[in-house]
Parts: structure tokens; C-alpha cells; sequence
């Protein structure tokens, strides 16, 4: 039962740090560069996209003994393409600011590689449970990704953040301006700015990775180290003792 559970949640993690989609494996770079001019359009698209990764996951997982391998893929497809359909209907209907921000990269997450890329990896090999575990662990890391890329492309765009622009939180848009609109860059509010952003977060994790590598090697040096000094105060010991056992011979 430990065993299920640290599994479990490994793979529930692995989504949000160790192979996070956009930070890590370097997918869904298309909607991530478009969508994030703002924390309330990345939140958006985070949402309908975890959800539509979550029901092609799971469906795929429950049919993946029935599917025939000749045509697993178009199946795939035409899982994904339904659940996109149903979340660009919802989204029409109910949150119609957030369907015009977003517009057509709403129906491409049919053609997101990350959705399609844990259905044919990990879904059609798994039970439903796991495929779900996985699903949402890879839809919250997306999501936080996008977030993290809006924060600053809108802070630094436009020195503030909206509220109520995009989705319904509150009656009409707020606007917390932090500083003042005169020293925004509004280059981060376009395609050049998400380019930027993306590379300078990307350039900050490989930093950090290296880093630890590197002290993980240092670690790993000095361990070694210890253990030949070690080595050769046991073999001095032991000859020492041999000596002192022919003397007394």
C-alpha cells in the first residue's frame, strides 16, 4: 500500500517538476507563447486544456484493449477532437470573453502534442486511475508553466494585472497598476516578448539544474575520496597489525 501511494504520487509529480511539459519537455510551446499576454487568459486556457487532457486520458485508457493498433492514432484524434469541441461549445456559451481571447488556439489543442503525447505513451498502457493521476499531474504542471510566463509578460507589458477582463470573478475589470504605465515595456505583451520570457526561464532552469549537478558531482567526489582514504587507512592498519604479529612470533 506505501508502495501504490509513493508511486502515486511520483506520478502525479513528475507532470509538475521532473517532466513538466513546457519547462522540461519543451511541448504545447504554440499556446504558451500566444495565450500568456495575461494571468486571467493563462488560467483559462490552463483549465479547458487540463480538461480536455484529463477526458481523452481517461477515455483512452478505458478503450485501449478495444482500439485496434492499425488505427490508434485517428482514434486518438477523434477522442481529443470531441472533448475539444465540447470545451469550445462550453467556453462560447458561458465564458464568451474568454473564448474571444483565446480564439482558434482553443480548437489546436486538438493538434497540442502533449495531449496526444500521453495517450499514445502513457494512457493506452495504463488503467484508468493511473491515466487520470497522470493527466492532471501533467495539466496542473502545464498550467502553472503558462501562469508563471503570464506573470511576467503582463507585469512587465503593462507594470499591473487585470481582474474580471476575461473571466467572470468579478462584475466589471479591475486593475491593480503597480507601476506606472509609462515604464511598462509593452514589447512582453507581444510574440518577441513571449520569446524572450521563455528563454530567459528556461536559461534560469538549466542554471539551476547545472548547479546541482554540479554539486552532486562535488558530493559525489568527496565521497569517493573519503572512502579511498579510508581504504588505505584500513590496509596500513592491517599491515601495521601484520608486522607487529611476525615480531612477536
Amino acid at each position: 500500500m506505501a508502495k501504490e501511494k509513493g508511486y502515486t504520487k511520483n506520478n502525479f509529480l513528475k507532470g509538475i517538476i521532473a517532466e513538466n511539459p513546457l519547462f522540461v519537455s519543451i511541448l504545447g510551446t504554440c499556446p504558451a507563447l500566444a495565450t500568456t499576454t495575461s494571468l486571467e487568459a493563462a488560467i483559462g486556457m490552463g483549465i479547458l486544456f487540463t480538461i480536455v487532457l484529463l477526458c481523452s486520458s481517461v477515455l483512452v485508457s478505458l478503450l485501449r484493449k478495444v482500439i485496434p493498433d492499425e488505427i490508434r492514432t485517428p482514434a486518438y484524434i477523434v477522442i481529443i477532437a470531441t472533448f475539444v469541441t465540447i470545451v469550445k461549445m462550453f467556453a462560447q456559451a458561458f465564458l464568451p470573453a474568454l473564448y474571444s481571447t483565446l480564439g482558434v488556439f482553443i480548437s489546436l489543442i486538438v493538434v497540442n502534442c502533449i495531449v496526444l503525447g500521453r495517450a499514445e505513451a502513457y494512457a493506452s498502457k495504463n488503467g484508468v486511475f493511473d491515466s487520470f493521476i497522470d493527466a492532471l499531474g501533467m495539466g496542473l504542471g502545464y498550467t502553472l508553466a503558462i501562469l508563471v510566463m503570464a506573470f511576467f509578460r503582463e507585469f512587465l507589458g503593462t507594470g499591473g494585472f487585470t481582474i474580471g477582463a476575461v473571466l467572470p470573478i468579478t462584475d466589471k475589470a479591475y486593475t491593480l497598476q503597480i507601476i506606472p504605465e509609462d515604464y511598462a515595456i509593452s514589447l512582453f505583451q507581444m510574440p518577441a516578448g513571449a520569446f524572450i520570457v521563455f528563454g530567459i526561464i528556461l536559461a534560469v532552469l538549466a542554471f539551476i539544474k547545472n548547479r546541482k549537478a554540479e554539486k552532486k558531482a562535488a558530493l559525489e567526489k568527496l565521497e569517493k575520496q573519503r572512502k579511498a582514504e579510508e581504504a588505505k587507512k584500513a590496509a596500513a592498519a592491517a599491515a601495521a597489525q601484520q608486522v607487529a604479529e611476525g615480531g612477536n612470533k
